[in-house]
């Protein structure tokens, strides 16, 4: 035993010791601290951090090659979506990988455990003095100015020369939360206690489209987008919609809701499931109704009539660090041996606040999903060109994760005779490319753009939003009352519904459900199945941002939907 301990002994310090590990090499650093946040103070040393490493995955190309091959119309393999084994195969690391970051963390007495399904995140808390030496970093407390938040950060960090090509990044280090990132995309509502009107007792029986102008209702989308009343067939075709920031949807508002604005929904159709991650919860105590919990739900359950709807509490134990659940959510998903066939989430943040390996991390994990079969829609933001920082900025600031490729953003309409809504967020991204699916329309746009706004964006980022839907005077209930509340926030769930309703015909018919949209909806036939938006624009860093042009444009994407074209576009 004497023998053996001494041998681990040995081998620790010769771990500890070798040049490799000694020899650090900046791996991730910030020029700046961001707009909005100044230095307070140097981190306490005992300070604990939980720290997460991202291990570089075996092949992220192959699972690009895999998501596009599925998704694609006309592919081969188009509807084929992998399994969760088959997806695990191109994420896993290299065992080199895990080898060796191990034995780096082991050499300085840390124990890390996986986090993630396919063995890519690892987590563990160290203090803060520890970690400085460890990434020779300098974490810092910085405090956002605004809303006196604080942060502990370092402006850049170091890995060991040997860990180059098998860690893609440390998290948290460079990446600064965004104080507002985790509120709902959408407005606050515009009304709800100014109108203080009882829902019961004063909502109409039924809009009709004459009101539309005023008042969005489920019958004005229905008659806006020729959405369907009858009732879903399949019990496998399922529609997520996800919960964030201690956001709970109320089930007595949905019910007084329904009764109002779909009374003939009944039974199973006018509720919803829950599932909870990172501690989440669905208290029903009517005080603790959430705006954005019930904007989902009560859009996705009127809409996407009688679809299985399940509300994805996400609580307040992250194991994704400062991604606040983020990250957390997917991972909870991939886990599942059948995720939903659509994922809708109303929250978002600017793109500068998180670094460009995180969000590339991010991105990869939305491909992972898509190409098990999951359309993931997200809200494209409330600022026009300008994120969340209305007037402030000099050049347009993308929203994240809107420019990531593999997932669908949804911008905002607003009118009876559609038009985009000024917040509708919309632009190009600086951290990832333009993907080939949509090189065409983007084109196109550009050309006709001609010098407008130049250089204010990045020409050759992926642009956003890939669609729209109404956004504007949408209503809802509230803790016993009805208003109306506007945002893109809106947008997401209506769209995720018209898609969960595609679903459930294709499977009906022994198809498969949709999966990733975007090669579909920006292909000829799904671009000729919605209704193009041509006027309005997004302004935003003290210009009139983008206008809205035939044809997609960064305000409302490819148009709105059209639900009996979309169905011949699908191909039933």
């Amino acid at each position: 035993m004497r023998t053996g301990f001494l041998l681990l002994a040995a081998f620790v310090t010769a771990v500890a010791g070798s040049p490799a590990f000694r020899d650090l090499l900046v791996h991730e650093q910030r020029d700046a601290i961001p707009d909005g946040f100044v230095k307070a103070a140097a981190a306490p040393a005992d300070n604990v951090l939980n720290l997460r490493i991202a291990l570089t995955q075996s092949d992220p190309a192959g699972l690009e090659k895999a998501l596009f091959d599925v998704s694609t119309p006309g592919s081969a393999l188009y509807g084929q979506h992998l399994t969760k084994e088959e997806v695990e195969v191109f994420v896993a690391p290299a065992p080199e990988s895990v080898t060796l970051v191990q034995e780096w963390l082991s050499a300085n007495n840390i124990t890390a455990k996986t986090i993630s399904p396919a063995g890519d995140w690892l987590q563990f808390s160290i203090p803060t003095s520890k970690a400085n030496t460890l990434l020779n970093a300098d974490f810092t407390v910085f405090t956002h100015s605004q809303t006196g938040k604080q942060f502990t950060r370092t402006l850049s960090y170091s890995i060991p020369a040997a860990l180059k090509g098998h860690v893609d990044l440390v998290h948290p280090t460079i990446t600064f939360d965004n104080p507002f990132a985790h509120l709902p995309v959408v407005s606050t509502p515009k009304d709800l206690t100014a109108t203080k009107r009882e829902a019961e007792s004063t909502i109409e029986s039924r809009a009709v489209p004459s009101s539309c102008g005023t008042v969005v209702t489920p019958a004005c989308l229905q008659a806006f987008y020729g959405i369907p009343t009858t009732l879903a067939t399949q019990s496998s075709n399922t529609l997520g919609v996800s919960g964030f920031i201690d956001q709970f949807a109320n089930q007595a508002d949905l019910t007084l809701f329904l009764k109002s604005r779909r009374p003939d929904l009944t039974g199973a159709a006018t509720t919803f499931a829950l599932q909870t991650l990172d501690g989440g919860s669905n208290p029903q105590t009517p005080s603790e109704a959430g705006v954005e919990a019930n904007l989902d739900t009560q859009m996705t359950v009127s809409i996407a009539s009688g679809v299985p709807t399940t509300f994805i509490s996400v609580g307040n134990n992250f194991q994704d660090g400062a991604l606040e659940g983020f990250l957390d959510i997917i991972n909870f998903l991939l886990a599942e041996t059948n995720p939903p066939h659509v994922l809708t989430t109303s929250y978002g943040q600017n793109e500068n606040t998180i670094s460009s390996a995180l969000a590339n991390q991010l991105c990869n994990a939305y491909a992972q999903l898509g190409a098990r079969g999951t359309s993931i829609l997200f809200a494209s933001g409330d600022g026009g060109v300008s994120g969340s920082q209305s007037g402030r900025c000099t050049t347009f600031l993308p929203t994240f994760p809107s420019g990531c490729p593999f997932m669908t953003s949804v911008g905002a309409t607003t009118g009876t005779t559609e038009t985009a809504a000024t917040f509708s967020g919309g632009g190009f991204s600086n951290f990832f490319a333009q993907p080939s699916y949509q090189a065409s329309a983007v084109s196109s746009y550009l050309t006709a753009l001609g010098s407008t706004n130049s250089g204010k964006f990045n020409k050759t980022g992926r642009g956003f939003p890939d669609v729209s839907a109404q956004g504007e005077n949408v209503e809802i209930v509230v803790d016993g009352t009805a208003g109306t509340v506007a945002g893109t926030s809106c947008s997401s769930p209506i769209f995720a519904s018209v898609i969960s309703l595609l679903n459930d015909r294709l499977i009906a018919a022994g198809k498969s459900p949709l999966g990733f949209l975007n090669p579909f909806l920006y292909s000829a036939a799904g671009a000729a199945a919605l209704n193009d938006i041509t006027t309005g624009d997004n302004p935003g860093c003290n210009t009139n941002g983008f206008p809205a042009k035939a044809g997609w444009d960064p305000v409302t994407g490819l148009g709105t939907p059209n639900f009996a074209k979309l169905l011949t576009a699908v191909g039933l």
